[in-house]
């Protein structure tokens, strides 16, 4: 059973939900289009989260998704922490900046995150998503017994079987080639890297559960390949970045239709966690550097100073420019007529067989 067939969806496609780029506005564009729209909330607090979502159901009366952080919450490393603010000062001088005295975890993780869980338990989203792990069981049921579906990201097998033991209603598959961080439980881990395709196939066969597909996909004929493999829906993150409901500011829109598109980069040196971005100045940074960056998110409290400094002296190269591999084939177009077109590419994929 497809568990995305209780939404009443018109459309097998799903909004990524990417922090800071998605936002109430996207995602009720893309519901009302008949796909399935995203907002993530895992870098705000409660409140702040309640005011999203209430913002979306201002805009439409159709099911959308929110999306939450379930990361281990971050290890305070002193010594750590400071190594990383002295490895970064030259380029924040490069900008006029001093860098910060020091780092903290800008937000908290939905695993310790009771206020959150309040909140979704009253606001009742027709559907919740989780990164980077899995909830606890008291959590999971109380969402289920609010009526949410539930989803979570998987990069490989286990984390797939460990979703189904959870009671996860369905996995999203990201491939290697998505943008935006790897959901992977342990970032310290073994990364298989596997790509979509196989990816989806493989959870398909062996997870027990409805799989999403997810990364590289940027075309109606990249979600009716991905629901040929056997996916239930795919996920487009980067497809909807150059959408002018998006929250990218004019760097990273620049960035994406540059030469800069064909050349992502797996860095950890934005955040501290593996994330695909545009190649820019902060990645090139990143590979020269030996330096290991603290734990997520508080290397991400270094990453938003120096990018702030940055785009104060004109600079926009050090942003968090998320992208998949498939940003050389991304298109400016509202929320909603790009929900139509890839309709229309999957239409036309029918027909020519």
């Amino acid at each position: 059973m497809n568990p995305l067939d209780t939404l009443g969806l018109a459309h097998p496609i799903i909004q990524a939900p990417m922090a800071g780029l998605s936002t109430p506005e996207m995602a009720a564009a893309v519901s009302n289009a008949g796909a399935l729209g995203s907002i993530a909330i895992g870098a705000v607090d409660a409140s702040a989260a309640r005011i999203m979502i209430d913002a979306v159901r201002a805009r439409t009366d159709r099911p959308f998704n929110v999306n939450l952080f379930v990361h281990a919450p971050a290890r305070v490393q002193p010594e750590v922490e400071r190594r990383w603010i002295d490895a970064l000062a030259p380029l924040f001088a490069e900008h006029g900046a001093q860098p910060p005295r020091s780092l903290h975890e800008i937000y908290r993780s939905f695993a310790e995150d009771d206020a959150m869980l309040e909140m979704l338990v009253d606001a009742r989203p027709a559907v919740v998503s989780f990164h980077f792990g899995l909830p606890d069981s008291r959590k999971i049921l109380r969402l289920k017994a609010a009526g949410c579906l539930l989803l979570a990201s998987a990069t490989k097998l286990e984390e797939a079987l460990a979703a189904k033991a959870a009671g996860i209603d369905a996995v999203v598959a990201q491939g290697f080639e998505a943008g935006g961080h790897r959901g992977m439980f342990d970032p310290d881990g073994p990364d298989n890297c596997l790509g979509t395709m196989a990816l989806t196939r493989l959870l398909v066969e062996r997870a027990g559960l409805p799989v999403i597909a997810a990364g590289g996909i940027m075309d109606g004929r990249g979600v009716q390949a991905a629901i040929d493999l056997g996916a239930v829906a795919a996920q487009l993150g980067t497809a909807f970045i150059a959408c002018p409901e998006s929250g990218a500011d004019a760097a990273y829109r620049s960035a994406l239709f540059s030469p800069a598109a064909a050349h992502t980069v797996m860095t950890r040196v934005i955040s501290g966690r593996p994330a695909r971005c545009l190649a820019n100045r902060f990645t090139a940074w990143g590979q020269r550097s030996e330096r290991q960056p603290p734990d997520y998110p508080i290397a991400y409290d270094a990453g938003k100073a120096l990018n702030q400094a940055a785009k104060a002296s004109g600079e926009g190269g050090y942003g968090a420019q998320w992208a998949g591999q498939g940003a050389p084939l991304a298109r400016a177009l509202p929320a909603a007529d790009l929900v139509a077109l890839l309709v229309a590419e999957m239409q036309e994929m029918h027909h020519a067989r």
